[in-house]
């Protein structure tokens, strides 16, 4: 018996590589780059540009262009934005040109390769706009991990199409990347709530705060109320300490807003708040519609600060305009919650990893509040006898939640496995694979992190199971199944 369901499985023999050409451009503070914390050296570097002729000015300048300008979209807008940031810095009785205005923000920008060192952890769903597909086929957003210098991760996209067969492929992505706008978000006092719950010592003074707000507030009026609780410290123990964890919290909520004209492949969603500032990770999409019919499309990602992680829930209906808040609870506390794609019994359902070892369903009110976990699947096998966790977003099927696993066996192996949970009572198993669909083939054994296949989530069209899949975090590939034979392997044993 081999360790597969090689029979089953077809893998697509084109695969998509970490492309380093991919870059965007960002703000570069002499001094501060990297993770370090240092004095910004801003100032005399500014003071060199200042002191260029004319001539060199230009001659720098246009050297720049040549090199760069093919590289993204309204470079020049980029530079002029990033020279704006020193504004404070210039005398304003001094007007510069646009030559210098424009190299001094050459001069303060760098480029980051997105996917200079990785790809992978792929997600796909249903793209929200289906114009000009074929019939019989359908269009899917994929989202991917790239991962840069630092081992920083960010979220990309890209799309494709499942044809009438199934047979599925991507489409070459844009030529530019680039990050969208962030901006502040109203602030939800349920998570807040939900966090404090999990101290138990912050209560008088968090009450305080969110007993004079609404249910859903500004940054601003939180800020008013943390300085009337300041005014009235003295008699509430803790009050210090809890203003601090608010503000931390607060942080969390952000919003993401890309041009109109930017393809879906060309947007990349980095790293906007402190709690994100080592990497956006593994991000799971999933389209789900809510008992109105309305339709969302969310995604829950760890936050990595470089020394902790987080959860957070993204939601964006079009994949132009995003927000970003964060998710807590004790079945939110470790990686890898993916949310079933509707309601069940009235109530939010996601698949959790708490324990960091088995497959746990978390049932919740509010889509940002897990508080607890019912058990679902232990390792059983041994390719699963180190850990087993979720794969992305369960599948509705007529015979039950179709959730592909991951497990993790000997030589730290990841593999892709499946369960079949009850419709009504996902924490019951109704059938599962004893072999993983998807193992490490000999040539997908060797990579950035080797002997890992990975996939943060799948679809099915046309009877078919598509499941994108990161190869050794180094490129991603497909892999398709026809899904009535999937499920009568499911449930034969």
């Amino acid at each position: 018996m081999t360790l597969t369901h090689a029979g089953l499985v077809t893998r697509n023999p084109e695969r998509m590589a970490a492309n380093p050409a991919r870059v965007i451009a960002q703000l570069f503070v002499p001094g501060q780059e990297g993770f370090e914390l240092q004095e910004s050296r801003a100032g005399v570097v500014l003071k060199r540009i200042l002191a260029l002729t004319d001539d060199d000015v230009h001659s720098a300048l246009d050297d720049v262009i040549v090199r760069f300008d093919g590289r993204h979209r309204d470079l020049a807008g980029t530079f002029r934005r990033h020279a704006n940031e020193l504004a404070d810095r210039l005398d304003p009785t001094i007007t510069l040109s646009d030559a210098r205005m424009l190299l001094l923000g050459a001069t303060f920008t760098s480029e980051y390769a997105i996917e200079g060192a990785a790809l992978c952890n792929p997600s796909i769903v249903v793209h929200p706009d289906q114009t000009g597909t074929a019939a019989g086929s359908l269009r899917f957003a994929m989202s991917v991990r790239g991962i840069g210098e630092g081992h920083r991760s960010s979220i990309g996209f890209r799309t494709g199409v499942v044809d009438a067969a199934g047979r599925a492929r991507i489409d070459e992505p844009a030529p530019f990347a680039a990050k969208g706008r962030a901006s502040g978000a109203l602030l939800d006092a349920a998570v807040f709530r939900g966090e404090f719950a999990c101290l138990g010592d912050v209560g008088e003074a968090a009450d305080y705060v969110f007993d004079a707000l609404d249910d859903r507030f500004t940054r601003s009026d939180l800020d008013e109320r943390l300085a009337d609780l300041r005014r009235h410290m003295r008699t509430r123990g803790h009050g210090e300490r809890t203003a601090a964890l608010i503000r931390t919290i607060a942080d969390r909520f952000y919003s993401i807003e890309f041009p109109s004209g930017a393809a879906l492949s060309e947007r990349v969603l980095w790293p906007a708040m402190e709690a994100e500032q080592a990497g956006m990770e593994d991000a799971r999409f999933v389209r789900f519609v809510d008992d109105d019919g309305s339709v969302t499309y969310y995604a829950t990602y760890t936050a990595y600060s470089g020394s902790h992680i987080s959860q957070q829930l993204l939601d964006t209906r079009d994949f132009q305009s995003f927000s970003s808040r964060p998710l807590v609870g004790r079945a939110a506390a470790n990686k890898g919650l993916a949310l079933f794609p509707r309601r069940i019994n009235g109530r939010y359902a996601a698949m959790s990893r708490s324990d960091r070892e088995t497959n746990t369903v978390a049932f919740a009110d509010h889509l940002a509040v897990w508080t607890t976990a019912s058990p679902c699947q232990r390792p059983i096998e041994s390719w699963e006898a180190l850990q087993l966790g979720n794969c992305g977003p369960p599948i509705e099927t007529d015979a039950g939640w179709l959730v592909l696993t991951h497990g993790v066996g000997p030589m730290r192996t990841y593999s892709i496995g499946a369960i079949l949970l009850d419709l009504d009572d996902p924490t019951t198993i109704v059938g599962r694979l004893r072999r993983p669909l998807l193992s490490p083939a000999p040539d997908e054994q060797n990579g950035y992190v080797p002997n890992v296949v990975y996939s943060c989530g799948a679809l099915v069209h046309a009877d078919t199971l598509v499941i994108p899949y990161g190869i050794a975090d180094s490129a991603i590939g497909l892999a398709t199944v026809p899904l009535p034979e999937l499920l009568a392997d499911m449930r034969s044993l």
